[in-house]
C-alpha cells in the first residue's frame, strides 16, 4: 500500500520558518519524481514545487521562489520542503504527492498524503 505521511506543519509568525517532511512507503521512492502541493482555505489545489527522482531539476511556483527549498533523501524515502520567510499567503494545508506533473505525472496528482497544516499569523 502506498503511503505518504506529512509532518512538520504548525503555527508560525510572518517571517518565520518551517521544515515539512513526507515519509514515503509502499513504492520505490528513489525511482519516483515527487511534488508538494497546497490548498488554502476556500481555494483550489495549487502546485508548489517538484523534484526529480535523483534530486535534480527542482522547480517552484513563482510566489515561493527564493523562499522555499525542496529536497529529498532517497536513503530515508523522505521528501522535504524548507519554508523560509513565511507570509500569511502561505497559510494552507500542504500535501506531498507522488509523481510530477509534466514528467509523466497527472494533475491533480493521483496519490497524496493526508497533509500538514501551515498557519502563518502574528
Amino acid at each position: 500500500e502506498v503511503q505518504l505521511v506529512e509532518s512538520g506543519g504548525g503555527l508560525v509568525q510572518p517571517g518565520g520558518s518551517l521544515r515539512l517532511s513526507c515519509a514515503a512507503s509502499g513504492f520505490t521512492f528513489a525511482l519516483s519524481h515527487m511534488t508538494w502541493v497546497r490548498q488554502a482555505p476556500g481555494k483550489g489545489l495549487e502546485w508548489v514545487s517538484s523534484i526529480n527522482n535523483d534530486g535534480g531539476s527542482p522547480s517552484y511556483i513563482d510566489s515561493v521562489k527564493g523562499r522555499f527549498t525542496i529536497s529529498r533523501d532517497n536513503a530515508k524515502s523522505t521528501l522535504y520542503l524548507q519554508l523560509n520567510s513565511l507570509q500569511s499567503e502561505d497559510t494552507a494545508m500542504y500535501y506531498c504527492a507522488k509523481d510530477r506533473p509534466g514528467y509523466g505525472g497527472a494533475w491533480p496528482p493521483k496519490l497524496w498524503g493526508q497533509g500538514t497544516q501551515v498557519t502563518v499569523s502574528s
